[in-house]
């Protein structure tokens, strides 16, 4: 099994014979530039504590249990401990939901200029998963797409500045993550 850890997330090491990825804390850099980086690590090579993490997180999620202080029992986890590493530690699988982002747009009352968008995010190798188009009203109209880009690796960017400059686009701007 492969786990993500988050960069943000701290703790300490004391163990002798097991090499772990440490986390920088960041505390004194603002929130607003954090910027959240993934590291894939072999199961093998993480504390026992934030593999109990994952596992009480599991028995969580399938309903197993019913609150926390029943999961961590289960797997012999202190509550610090579950607290401390709950949100920096996910499996591999979970990491895929996160690339999915929404869109949403401003676009000239014109035909085909809609399509021209889904269009362009096709050729960026992005999977349009919903839209919604508002009625347009004074020329202008709403549009809301949400957009799996687990494809397109790193041009997210691109995606957006592409969207800008594409004739009939007011303005587009990505309003959700996850």
């Amino acid at each position: 099994m492969s786990i993500a850890l988050q960069r943000i997330f701290r703790y300490n090491v004391h163990y002798t014979h097991t090499r772990v990825f440490l986390g920088r804390t960041l505390s004194n850099v603002p929130h607003k530039e954090i910027k959240e980086q993934y590291y894939l690590v072999r199961e093998d090579i993480l504390p026992e504590a934030v593999l109990k993490t994952v596992q009480a997180k599991e028995l969580l999620a399938q309903g197993a249990v019913k609150t926390i202080h029943d999961a961590v029992d289960q797997v012999g986890l202190s509550r610090s401990a579950f607290y401390k590493y709950k949100d920096g530690i996910f499996p591999l699988s979970k990491l895929d939901r996160e690339r999915i982002i929404t869109i949403s747009m401003d676009l000239e009352h014109r035909s085909g200029i809609l399509s021209k968008v889904l269009v362009l995010i096709a050729g960026l190798e992005a999977n349009v998963l919903t839209i919604h188009q508002s009625i347009p009203l004074q020329g202008m109209a709403n549009a809301v797409i949400s957009v799996d880009t687990s494809l397109m690796g790193e041009k997210i960017n691109q995606l957006l500045s592409t969207l800008r400059m594409q004739e009939g686009v007011i303005r587009a701007a990505i309003i959700g993550q996850g």
